[in-house]
């Protein structure tokens, strides 16, 4: 029996291994993922992004307690897939997004893999997207993909996952860093962690008033000095999704019902507008090219003698060349 076929049949530990196998970017693993890309497409992919502080890990975890509940019909399988930073200088990550989710451990129905960045940008390491696809092939209902918390490059959960969570907290300085760093343009829900700190109010105020910027309901203009509003029409948005701002405690789980309810509604948003599938084209292709990329990149070094490319740096360095003329030439 191959890996594939040990995955498909629902043996953990070859899940275990296949994991490792994609992310080392073993033939194996490619192999293995071209025979269960057509079991895939099923599950609900959620990103989970923020600033470091906030309470991702911990709300990750009462997240998946609340989708294995008994009252859930039936609890939900859930894959938690966390990524953490690599060093820059040594390499290693700590990985220690387990410790915080300890609650999770010895349920069969939950799988908990953290993974290194491994220097790649957008807080997602290469091999993200390959591991969800494994994960919606074994069967897991849900995947929860925690990203590191990098900033404005966490854009590039919002091209993996179908459902978008960013989670913000009181305290940690300037709201409108979150508009600054484009992170609400790629929130489907807005959550306010550690609703239990003082300063709730006016972070959650401060959400809500970037909202109505981005997302009008009404367009309001001053006639004759006065203020008026106009509804826009119904027709624009009969589908539009304005994202929900949910305060949460994920030490205590305040809130997080409302917010897996939340989630639920935009899964169901989703596929009656449509939009699910647009998302799931999009996020195919985005991989597509990128794949693309990295096999023309490694055919192009390939064929290129080491001590060419070499002698062409050294070039760049001493400023003989720019970088165009230097692609110009190389690809001659």
């Amino acid at each position: 029996m191959s890996l594939a076929e040990s995955v498909l049949a629902g043996e953990t530990l070859a899940l275990a291994r296949l994991l490792t196998r994609i992310e080392n970017d073993t033939s194996e693993g490619r192999q293995a993922l071209n025979e269960l890309f057509p079991h895939t497409g099923k599950a609900h992919l959620v990103g989970i992004t923020g600033a470091p502080g906030t309470g991702k890990s911990s709300l990750v975890n009462r997240i998946a307690l609340q989708l294995r509940k008994p009252s859930e019909t039936p609890p939900r399988r859930v894959a938690v897939l966390a990524v953490d930073p690599s060093s820059p200088f040594t390499g290693g990550a700590v990985l220690g997004d387990r410790v915080r989710m300890r609650d999770l451990s010895g349920d069969p129905g939950i799988f908990i893999r953290s993974m290194a960045t491994r220097g790649s940008l957008g807080g997602l390491a290469q091999a993200t997207a390959a591991m969800a696809q494994v994960f919606d092939a074994a069967g897991f209902d849900v995947v929860l993909i925690e990203t590191v918390g990098a900033g404005q490059a966490e854009v590039d959960i919002a091209r993996l996952a179908h459902t978008t969570l960013v989670v913000e907290s009181p305290g940690l300085g300037d709201e409108i860093q979150a508009i600054k760093a484009g992170i609400l343009e790629i929130a489907d829900i807005l959550v306010v962690n550690k609703a239990d700190l003082p300063g709730v109010e006016k972070t959650e105020r401060a959400l809500r008033g970037m909202l109505e910027l981005a997302h009008p309901v009404e367009r309001v203009f001053l006639h004759h000095g006065q203020a008026m509003s106009v509804h826009a029409p119904e027709k624009e948005n009969a589908t539009l999704w304005v994202p929900p701002v949910q305060r949460t405690i994920a030490t205590s789980g305040a809130g997080v019902a409302e917010l897996v309810a939340l989630i639920d509604k935009h899964a169901q948003h989703l596929h009656q507008s449509g939009e699910w599938g647009h998302r799931e084209r999009t996020r195919l292709e985005v991989e597509l090219e990128l794949l693309i990329q990295g096999t023309l990149l490694e055919r192009f070094r390939s064929g290129i003698p080491g001590e060419r490319y070499d002698g062409m740096v050294d070039r760049l360095v001493r400023r003989e060349i720019s970088p165009g003329e230097a692609v110009d030439e190389l690809m001659k």
